[in-house]
């Protein structure tokens, strides 16, 4: 494991924190492959039931480390494979990961690292929080699943303006348009309140919370049809459960469920 991705473990939550504070957490290649791995064993490690996806210092992440891409240009590759190597990945880990991820947004989230926060579940953020969908900004088209996740969120056109304008979104624009699902009044409490929400979903029902995620994927994009069937699907899986039958159990009991995320 490298320093640029710290790994912290707290009962079921795991806090990933990019640490590069002095490059605002600038992704580069080291950074790019701890977070892409990371996330790929954290997808099956069942000790896991929530993530929480942090910035050191005063910012959340900057996008792609310029320093490096000009070292690249200048050598010759521009082809951009990093996108396949490694933000496609991330992003396909993050968005398909089958329990809770919270994004504890302090300071400014541009290009790739706005990408990464707006696949999370819930984004929290403060007074310093901002986004910008930098890429039109240097030339590039956007990446890191922002076409896909960013309509979503604010729709086709409000999707188009950031995009093509390339403007800041400061924090309480964010929060009025949904980038931001909480907006504390403290930035000392973003991460603190976002490992909080993270240890609350982790006392639920993992298994169906995954589902959860599964079935929106399906229904946003797909026909009431396809909805239908995902849902089916999700409830054969979740009705065999032991948190389902524990939980059936404790409502006939008039007590509060215990989830084991299994």
């Amino acid at each position: 494991m490298t320093d640029s991705l710290l790994v912290d473990r707290t009962d079921a939550v795991v806090t990933l924190t990019l640490n590069r504070p002095d490059a605002m957490n600038a992704l580069d290649v080291d950074l790019k492959v701890a977070l892409r791995d990371t996330l790929a064993s954290l997808e099956s490690d069942r000790s896991c039931r929530a993530i929480v996806l942090a910035g050191a210092g005063r910012g959340f992440c900057v996008g792609q480390d310029l320093r490096e891409h000009a070292e690249q240009l200048e050598s010759g590759h521009t082809d951009l494979d990093t996108v396949r190597a490694h933000y496609n990945p991330i992003a396909q880990r993050l968005a398909s990961m089958p329990k809770p991820v919270v994004a504890a947004v302090r300071g400014m989230a541009a290009g790739a690292g706005a990408s990464l926060a707006l696949l999370a579940d819930f984004r929290i953020g403060g007074p310093s929080t901002g986004f910008l969908m930098a890429f039109a900004n240097v030339g590039l088209a956007g990446d890191s699943g922002v076409s896909w996740s960013l309509p979503r969120i604010v729709g086709h056109a409000r999707a188009v303006e950031l995009l093509l304008l390339a403007e800041p979104v400061r924090a309480q624009r964010a929060y009025e348009i949904g980038l931001l699902s909480r907006l504390l009044e403290d930035d000392d409490q973003v991460l603190p309140q976002a490992q909080e929400l993270a240890a609350r979903l982790a006392a639920g029902p993992t298994v169906a919370y995954g589902a959860i995620k599964r079935e929106l994927s399906i229904g946003d994009a797909g026909t009431l049809s396809d909805a239908l069937a995902a849902e089916a699907q999700a409830q054969a899986i979740c009705g065999g459960t032991a948190d389902h039958k524990a939980a059936v159990a404790s409502f006939l009991a008039k007590q509060k469920p215990v989830f084991e995320g299994r």
